[in-house]
């Protein structure tokens, strides 16, 4: 193993808190980006349903007359 300890993981040789703050805001961008992706498929889901019931409700009109 290449650090000795838990605490030497941690420290990295001094580095340790640029480095994990670095996996801080990565671990962050990643979340957000996954959480904005999955709202708009599902606004786009929504969207998409609309425009299917305002076609349906249109040809359901139509073929009446």
């Amino acid at each position: 193993m290449y650090f000795e300890s838990i605490s030497d993981l941690l420290r990295m040789s001094g580095h340790g808190p640029y480095v994990w703050f670095c996996y801080g805001v990565s671990a962050l961008v990643l979340s957000i980006l996954v959480g904005v992706a999955r709202s708009r498929r599902k606004q786009a889901e929504q969207q998409i349903r609309a425009i299917v019931r305002r076609k349906k409700a249109s040809t359901s009109s139509t073929s009446q007359h």
